[in-house]
């Protein structure tokens, strides 16, 4: 079956994508939790969740991401999947100090923790699956897929974007740097559970073939308010295709605001 696809591509889109863009974190805060309900054609297929809490390293300030992927129903039983990312990075900065990608995909397991060095601008991965580790070299702002999504959500130029311009980032994944590339499209009035919302449409570029149609298959609308938080994921996959919307949440920063 395909549907080991499916939770990943939702924690790719989830993680990478979208969000506020300001120079200091104004779109999210400690306690922040979003909830996404995904679907596999027409089937319920599970849940992701993003957690924000607080954390310490070197003496600074950090946030401490926790998210968690996992089929549910029917799904689990035909595909289990269970997924743990995490990630500590800095408040001011968002730089990573720490990311943890612990996956169990139909009986394809990973169990992966990197510690980020910020002056040697290296990154030292321990796999305890394999019980290995190595230090790599990365660029001086790399980020992690979970610190990714943060970082996104308070880049300095979103507002500045007109449709078919991009921001370009470089994020560290599966023991190599990506250059990942975030169009954006334009914006749209959604109807989502909670009300209209008006939304910002981004396509994270991505590798088309094994799992994605085309480079473009992947699309996201993102709360066009002070929060940015992903409302909506959609995907054409090389087999069905993939839905993901925002179920619940708590913790935002900032009103979320709907059209009444």
């Amino acid at each position: 079956m395909k549907k080991k696809v499916l939770l990943a591509s939702v924690l790719f889109a989830v993680t990478f994508a979208l969000a506020s863009f300001t120079q200091k974190p104004e779109a999210y805060g400690v306690g922040e939790w979003l909830k996404f309900r995904i679907h596999y054609g027409m089937v319920n297929a599970g849940y992701a969740t993003l957690e924000l809490k607080e954390a310490t390293r070197n003496n600074r300030k950090c946030f401490y991401a926790v998210g968690h992927g996992y089929t549910s129903g029917m799904s689990r039983f035909f595909f289990k999947v269970d997924d743990h990312y995490q990630s500590v990075f800095d408040q001011e900065t968002t730089k990573p100090f720490q990311y943890l990608r612990k996956i169990d995909e139909g009986g394809y397991t990973k169990n992966q923790e990197g510690f980020f060095n910020q002056e040697k601008n290296t990154v030292l991965v321990k796999d305890y699956k394999n019980k290995t580790e190595k230090n790599i070299s990365v660029t001086e702002n790399v980020q992690d897929i979970v610190s990714s999504f943060y970082y996104l959500r308070n880049h300095p130029n979103v507002d500045k974007l007109k449709p078919g311009e991009s921001i370009l980032i470089d994020m560290f994944f599966d023991d190599e740097i990506y250059k990942f590339k975030l169009k954006f499209i334009g914006r749209e009035t959604l109807n989502t559970k909670f009300g209209k919302a008006k939304t910002m449409i981004f396509r994270p570029l991505v590798q088309s073939g094994r799992v994605f149609k085309e480079q473009e298959s992947l699309t996201v609308w993102v709360s066009d308010d002070q929060n940015k938080v992903p409302l909506r994921i959609k995907a054409s996959l090389a087999v069905g295709s993939l839905k993901a919307d925002l179920d619940s949440f708590k913790g935002l920063k900032n009103p979320f605001m709907v059209i009444k």
